[in-house]
């Protein structure tokens, strides 16, 4: 599928391109995003750059050779080195040139690595909330042929997650929306080993369409679970799924030890990856409707898709839907037409 057949373009938003960890000082990485290569590299004093892959100068490919001098990215063909502002600061031989790099916005957040991407270039329209203030203990990732948009609604689709994934989930107030925000209540009842039937009620909040993140009181351990959900276009139709989660849990006689709350991390990321699992045929198969039939009790998944025209250009083609005689959209915003 190339990207003009694709049912949706490709939004614009902050998407994870990576961990933290994995980009140590002196470290130079590709990695895909929209269909094309950016690389990545950390300088020897710690700053984070997000650059275009290929040198200015003859065109070759900074993540198939090129290394990291103190400051400085070094092209792998001819030398020529490029400070972190970008610009050509001089080669072996002395020689420089006006050139300069193609530079991607990115941030670090909640232990991963966020590029801003968006079809029709430009600085970023929003920035990313601010960190939890705890960082993953377990991640997970997978590719899958679908796209992000995709990914997100089932956060709102309560009735697939009673069918397919037989979790009794209920919205229990109408989404908030805040600009790039789409805030989920619900409540979930599930069982835990040794805690018998646990009932978690947890705001979901949508960042973009690059990031899911709750955090779930767990008062029966005494602890909060952190979760993550982060879709990455790679291509058209086809999104990198990555999964992080954190736990710290107090138990008695143990505290909150490490180890402890590593093993809860791993525990809750297993579910959660389990649930994907049982996703993915259906992802895999289904047909994206730009004009489906809901029913009621949907309202969240129409709202939801208003929501999300604003990262794409122009009217966000392909992303409307129609309603089932007799429904009503309820807007969560004070102004009624706050998200049409």
């Amino acid at each position: 599928m190339d990207e003009r057949s694709a049912p949706l373009p490709y939004p614009s938003g902050w998407f994870c391109v990576g961990r933290v960890r994995d980009l140590p000082p002196g470290r130079v990485r590709t990695v895909r995003l929209m269909g094309e290569d950016v690389v990545l590299y950390r300088t020897r004093r710690g700053a984070v750059r997000a650059v275009g892959p290929h040198c200015p100068h003859l065109g070759a490919h900074f993540g198939a050779g090129g290394t990291v001098r103190g400051e400085e990215l070094v092209c792998p063909f001819h030398g020529f080195a490029f400070g972190p502002d970008g610009s050509c600061t001089g080669s072996p031989d002395g020689v420089r040139f006006r050139g300069s790099l193609d530079r991607r916005r990115l941030c670090e957040r909640d232990g991963a690595l966020f590029v801003w991407c968006a079809p029709d270039g430009g600085v970023p329209a929003w920035e990313l909330p601010p960190a939890v203030g705890v960082r993953p203990l377990a991640w997970w990732s997978g590719v899958d042929p679908t796209h992000p948009q995709e990914v997100l609604e089932n956060s709102v689709d309560f009735r697939h997650t009673r069918v397919l994934h037989g979790l009794d989930t209920r919205e229990t107030a109408p989404p908030e929306v805040a600009g790039p925000l789409f805030t989920v209540h619900q409540r979930t009842t599930t069982r835990f080993p040794g805690l018998g039937a646990v009932s978690l009620e947890q705001p979901v909040t949508l960042v973009g369409l690059g990031m899911m993140r709750l955090a779930v009181e767990l008062p029966q351990v005494g602890g909060t679970l952190w979760m993550w959900v982060l879709p990455t276009p790679l291509g058209p139709w086809r999104t990198r799924v990555r999964v992080a989660a954190t736990a710290a849990v107090s138990l008695p006689g143990v505290g909150s030890a490490r180890a402890v709350d590593r093993a809860a991390s791993w525990a809750a990321l297993r579910a959660t990856v389990r649930i994907l699992e049982q996703d993915r045929p259906v992802l895999a198969h289904k047909r994206y409707l730009a004009q489906p039939r809901l029913v009621p009790g949907e309202r969240s998944i129409g709202l939801f898709r208003r929501w999300a025209r604003q990262f794409y250009p122009g009217d966000g083609p392909g992303i409307h839907t129609e309603p089932p005689p007799g429904f009503r959209s309820v807007s969560a915003e004070p102004e009624p037409d706050a998200i049409d």
